[in-house]
């Protein structure tokens, strides 16, 4: 469990509040608009309406007691940066800032902010990666050149073990995990046999993966 703040409640904000509440974290979220935070209410631990870029208020917070700290204003950047740069200033431990343009990213590291995230172009990123392979399930990106995938079980390899296909030496990837019916089972042994309807995880470098996406 961490416990997390979270500033401005627009869409992303409000989704990342609720999930945050549901994975058992202590969630304290601050908007300047009264109908956002009360729509939140009775699912985060705690509740402030107020302007961040009062000091004042920053500072009344506590936000050197919080793990992270989430700048989630997305159409005034100006507040963004200014409240990214007053949270470290106050002693912040991790701050991240949600940014709409490449050229807000580089600003907002510069003014204090540890990571910083672009939520509509990962989405579309993410999108056009899952959608552009023929049977890439779904894909999630941990590094710029390492990715994990899931996809479907390549129709020459069901009834062969992974040693019989060889796949780290041939591929030069791994397969952690099948899914079958939602659940996922971590792949323990080289003796394991693809069948027709387990979704695979693979994991390795992402020009590795992929060359086996398209593989029918």
């Amino acid at each position: 469990m961490k416990t997390v703040l979270i500033i401005g409640i627009g869409r992303f904000g409000k989704h990342l509040a609720t999930r945050m509440t549901e994975l058992g974290n202590e969630v304290m979220i601050v908007d300047k608009e009264e109908e956002k935070i009360n729509d939140l209410l009775p699912c985060v631990t705690r509740a402030h309406i107020g302007d961040c870029m009062d000091e004042k208020l920053l500072r009344s917070l506590g936000v050197s007691n919080f793990d992270i700290c989430f700048v989630c204003i997305g159409d005034n950047f100006q507040a963004s940066l200014e409240i990214t740069s007053l949270l470290k200033e106050l002693g912040a431990k991790y701050v991240v800032s949600k940014a709409d343009r490449t050229i807000h990213e580089k600003f907002l590291l510069r003014n204090g902010a540890n990571e910083v995230i672009h939520p509509e172009r990962d989405v579309a990123l993410k999108a056009a990666r899952k959608y552009s392979a023929r049977n890439v399930l779904d894909y999630f990106e941990l590094a710029e050149d390492f990715s994990i995938f899931e996809i479907e079980v390549p129709d020459n390899w069901v009834d062969k073990s992974i040693k019989q296909v060889n796949v780290r030496s041939r591929y030069n990837i791994n397969i952690i995990a099948i899914k079958k019916n939602g659940k996922i089972i971590p792949v323990t042994s080289a003796e394991h046999v693809f069948m027709k309807n387990q979704h695979l995880i693979i994991a390795g470098n992402t020009k590795d993966c992929s060359r086996i996406l398209d593989m029918k």
